[in-house]
């Protein structure tokens, strides 16, 4: 019999979705032992973009939000730096789009990494009741174990869920300030990246029971609108009940399409070409999986957009862009301020804009 591998402390908290857990028992590569998630437990799960993906099992869920240990403090408002700078984030457009007109790629996701000192490691609690408060978001939570986990999320983009032999993803690709400001640009890159998921999904789903149930659907958030198309599939058989399920999954569909590009081979290399930084957790995948007694699986993943990590007393929140051949530079470059301006505000302990219907 294997005996659990014991993470360095025996705290830790996760929350999602009126959920929170606590006492973590073990950590576990998701790539490397896919097999240990068939073992019944409540995970946490968090995915970095360049492929690591871990999870933790906790040894007990409650209902109810997480308690933060005390408020919030946050880096200063100024004290943010960016991975890369407007004049080199317009070029890094500019050199995508060659990409495109050479014919390596249809579309790449370039993002940039914002960072500020933290020194002390904080209560990951705080921070999530202060977006939950300022920017509520459908898969917003977050997870901390001290020394081996610090990621807060208010992602409102579904990577995978599965419930019942189902998986479902939901892409986002379009953002304005009003649903009146999208653009031709925006509506082709969602049916390009919703075609991208469809395709992915195929490889795990039964053949035929892959559909786009919506496609261009409009999603309100604070600050902000995307355009999201939702696709399920029936999971194959062999899949669906097989030890290493999350292999399977993973290695059809990771990392997201939706912020990576298409092809998605040819636009990963470019943004490893492209970008400075790593992106970890940002871009990769946050959510829990439940797996009962009986062996049947519940999961939620969410995209990691909206989310903050720290590590080394740095917090970091990532933000990008879709690129295309349509694309202006500086227009995208406007969408990464779009998307980082109200989250960053939230965790620097600046006023933001009341929310409002």
């Amino acid at each position: 019999m294997r005996v659990p591998e014991q993470t360095s402390s025996p705290r830790g908290v996760a929350w999602f979705r009126g959920v929170e857990a606590a006492g973590v028992v073990e950590v576990v590569d998701v790539r490397t032992e896919p097999e240990r998630l068939a073992e019944p437990g409540w995970w946490a799960v968090v995915g970095d973009f360049e492929g690591r993906v871990r999870a933790w099992r906790f040894a007990r869920t409650s209902t109810g939000a997480p308690s933060p240990t005390g408020p919030w403090r946050g880096p200063d408002a100024g004290a943010w730096t960016s991975s890369l700078d407007r004049a080199a984030y317009v070029s890094a457009v500019d050199r995508v789009r060659e990409h495109i007109q050479e014919g390596d790629v249809y579309q790449a996701n370039l993002c940039r990494v914002l960072s500020a000192p933290v020194h002390d490691e904080p209560d990951g609690r705080a921070l999530g009741a202060v977006l939950a408060a300022g920017n509520p978001a459908p898969y917003a939570g977050g997870i901390h174990v001290p020394g081996e986990v610090w990621v807060v999320s208010a992602s409102p983009e579904l990577f995978l869920r599965v419930e019942d032999g189902i998986v479902t993803s939901g892409p986002i690709k379009g953002t304005a300030v009003t649903a009146d400001a999208m653009t031709d640009k925006d509506r082709a890159e969602n049916v390009m990246i919703t075609d991208l998921v469809r395709n992915d999904l195929q490889r795990v789903c039964v053949p035929g029971t892959v559909e786009v149930t919506t496609l261009l659907g409009e999603e309100r958030h604070p600050g902000l609108v995307h355009l999201v198309s939702t696709v399920q599939g029936v999971l194959a058989d062999d899949v669906a009940h097989a030890p290493d399920l999350w292999a399977r999954l993973l290695d059809a569909t990771y990392p997201p399409g939706s912020v990576s590009g298409a092809p998605k081979s040819s636009a990963l290399d470019i943004i490893a070409a492209l970008e400075t930084v790593p992106r970890g957790p940002y871009c990769g995948a946050v959510g829990w999986i439940e797996v009962r007694a009986d062996g049947s699986v519940r999961a939620e993943l969410a995209v990691g957009i909206r989310t903050f990590w720290w590590h080394d007393g740095v917090l970091r929140f990532g933000t990008g862009a879709g690129i295309t051949w349509g694309s202006d530079a500086q227009a995208e470059w406007a969408e990464t301020e779009l998307k980082a301006a109200r989250l960053v505000a939230l965790a620097s302990g600046a006023e933001v804009a009341p929310m409002t219907d």
